[in-house]
Parts: structure tokens; C-alpha cells; sequence
């Protein structure tokens, strides 16, 4: 999966007086587009590239990289040879080792959070950066501000040799999927699970039992991936609001994501192979 980057492995303890290197990596967010260079290489541009602007967020480190965050991209000169491009598009671009692609979804989760919060939600002054922890302060009321979770779960639901796989309304889905959906207020994962399902293909499930957790930086949120077992009648009764397909498949007839990043596909693919799930 995307975290899956060992021997490696992303310390995000904050370290704010960090400096940056030359060959740091500087991540540009404008709306939901990120810079990225043009052509293959090294995907993200590092510090020396960007001519070292000022105001940059240090974020993490991974390995002996450092990481940091341009959030006022305005008037930024951007160097030749890179160009924004869409975050669903970079997804696809297999030119940086993996490690560089978990540090781009954690840094696309950290940017929108600075983004949302740079007033207070209290008194409406501006905010400030932390300084012995990752988070933000009101210059005036002083109220604090972490970085936002969002918990939500993935569930493989099994019957009879098969699993359900469903495709979104919305064209969001690339290829099947598994029901999936963020955890509301005063709800257990377990809960959350067995109302999506019920909700998006009005089936009741049993044995409800975990996987594996991903961090998901698109959507800022911590996936519980779970499976479980149909408990009663198989018959699909769709929401097409959310979802425009939803079939039983067979180990033969899973057809696996187009990269091998993410907890649904892992899931899917566990399946397939025929182990224990």
C-alpha cells in the first residue's frame, strides 16, 4: 500500500527549526493541482529549484529528506520545466520511488489544512503556526487548532465464494471498489460499517472483523478496512446517489485497481488470491 515504504519510513515528529537543504523537496498546492516537473525524473521540486523562497512550512522527513510546504503561492516564479497538474493525475505517474508519492498525499492533507484554518473559527483573527507542536493558535483568543482526521472504513462484504464490489455515481471510481464511508458522530467503526452497507445496497452483514488501517491523505482521513459476511438475503438494492454499480464477484472476476497503493485494492487482491479474509 501507499504507507509500504520500508526500509524507509516518514517521521512526522514537528520539527519546525528545521532548515531546508538544497535537495529538500518543496511541495506548490494551488486548489486541487500540485507542481510537478515536466517529463520523467524526480517528481516534486526541491528547494534549490524553487530559488529557496521564503515563508516555507516544514512538514516531515523521510529518511534523510526533508519536506516543506510553499502555502502562499502567489507571485511565486515557477521554475522551467514544471507545471501544475491535477492530484488525480499525479496519482498515475509512476516516475517517483514511492516514498516520494506517500510524502505527496500526507503533504496534499497537511496544505489543506493549513488552508482551512488560517482564520480562527471563534473569534475570526488570524492564526499562527505552533511552536512546540504541529498546530495553530489564534493571535487573539488564543484558542489551538490540530490537524483534522477523518475516520471512515472499507469493507470487503463475502457470501458464498464472492465479494461485493461497487463503482461510484459520481465517475469518482476508476475501476470497482468496496463500500466504503466516514464515520458519523457517536458511531463505533463497527457501526459505521454495518449502516454504508445497509445504506448504499441494503444488505445486512455478520462476523465483522479488521484488516488493516491507510492513511489517506486526499480525503485527510484514517481508512479501518474490515471484512464481514451477508447476513440474510443477497439481493442488491442500489443507491444510485451514491453508487452506479454493485455485483458479486468471483475470485476470477475481480478486476484489480491500476496501482497497488491503496487498502481497497490490497483487499480486493487478498481475496482474489484466495487467502484467509
Amino acid at each position: 500500500m501507499l504507507q509500504d515504504i520500508a526500509p524507509k519510513k516518514l517521521d512526522n515528529t514537528y520539527r519546525p527549526e528545521t532548515p531546508p537543504s538544497e535537495d529538500s523537496v518543496l511541495f506548490l498546492f494551488r486548489q486541487n493541482n500540485a507542481l510537478v516537473r515536466i517529463g520523467e525524473g524526480k517528481l516534486f521540486p526541491t528547494y534549490a529549484e524553487m530559488n529557496c523562497p521564503k515563508g516555507i512550512i516544514y512538514l516531515f522527513t523521510i529518511g534523510k529528506i526533508a519536506f516543506f510546504l510553499l502555502q502562499d503561492t502567489k507571485g511565486v516564479k515557477i521554475p522551467e520545466g514544471f507545471a501544475f497538474e491535477s492530484v488525480r493525475n499525479i496519482r498515475f505517474k509512476r516516475i517517483a520511488a514511492q516514498a516520494s508519492f506517500f510524502a505527496f498525499y500526507t503533504a496534499l492533507h497537511l496544505s489543506e489544512w493549513y488552508r482551512t484554518n488560517r482564520y480562527c473559527g471563534i473569534c475570526g483573527a488570524p492564526m499562527k503556526l505552533g511552536g512546540q507542536e504541529r498546530s495553530l493558535c489564534c493571535t487573539k483568543c488564543k484558542a489551538v487548532v490540530y490537524p483534522r482526521i477523518n475516520p471512515a472504513v472499507i469493507v470487503g462484504v463475502l457470501h458464498d465464494g464472492k465479494i461485493l464490489l461497487t463503482k461510484y455515481a459520481d465517475n469518482r471510481g476508476f475501476s470497482f471498489a468496496l463500500i466504503a464511508g466516514f464515520t458519523e458522530i457517536g458511531e463505533t467503526f463497527e457501526e459505521t460499517a454495518a449502516r454504508e452497507i445497509m445504506e448504499e445496497v441494503g444488505l445486512k452483514v455478520k462476523n465483522l472483523r479488521y484488516y488493516k488501517s491507510q492513511p489517506w491523505g486526499s480525503a485527510a482521513d484514517i481508512l479501518a478496512g474490515f471484512y464481514c459476511d451477508l447476513d440474510g438475503s443477497d439481493s442488491i438494492h442500489l443507491d444510485t446517489n451514491e453508487l452506479s454499480r454493485a455485483v458479486w464477484a468471483s475470485p476470477e472476476e475481480v478486476i484489480l485497481q491500476q496501482d497497488d497503493w491503496s487498502l481497497t485494492n490490497e483487499m480486493m487482491k487478498r481475496f482474489k488470491d484466495g487467502l484467509p479474509c
